[in-house]
């Protein structure tokens, strides 16, 4: 499995990472919707990330998805590739940025595959890549793995809300 930071080969000190702290500062998402530990890009290309998630029985959905067998909702991961990517566009914004963005609305979702179950025990490790953008609409790549192995993948776009000041 290729690693998308190593693009170009950046040392862990030259890696931007955001730990639990910093996300919930940028997102305003919480538990048991917050499905992002931590996060790291390129500082190179601002364009590739990678998150991850630490998987626990004491998730609330596994009480319904499913009690006897433990079973990561489909659709979360994809929530936790986009949360990967809005982390991943909003931290990386700095001073010589001419914009200020207050978050990032996910929109769309294409190409879609589930192919392994993530258990409780597993880490997830979600990596996204900025496939295109336009303005404030940013088209990725996400796949997610355990182990080293693919468990799924999409393309999503979302869309980057500038901060007017107003709040």
């Amino acid at each position: 499995m290729a690693n998308i930071l190593d693009e170009p080969l950046l040392s862990a000190d030259e890696r931007p990472s955001l730990d639990i702290q910093d996300i919930m500062e940028l997102l305003p998402h919480r538990y048991p919707f917050l499905l992002v530990d931590r996060v790291e890009w390129s500082r190179a290309s601002k364009r590739s990330a990678i998150g991850y998630k630490g998987i626990t029985y004491n998730e609330e959905y596994f009480q319904g998805h499913f009690p006897k067998m433990p079973v990561m909702p489909g659709v979360l991961q994809i929530e936790a590739m986009a949360q990967t990517a809005g982390l991943m566009i909003l931290g990386s914004l700095d001073d010589s940025d001419d914009r200020r963005l207050k978050g990032v609305y996910f929109m769309s979702m294409d190409k879609t595959k589930f192919r392994k179950p993530v258990t409780p025990g597993c880490m997830l490790e979600m990596h996204v890549h900025v496939v295109k953008n336009r303005g404030l609409i940013y088209t990725f790549r996400g796949e997610c793995y355990v182990n080293g192995d693919r468990i799924s993948e999409a393309e999503f776009v979302a869309m980057g809300i500038e901060d007017d000041g107003s709040e």
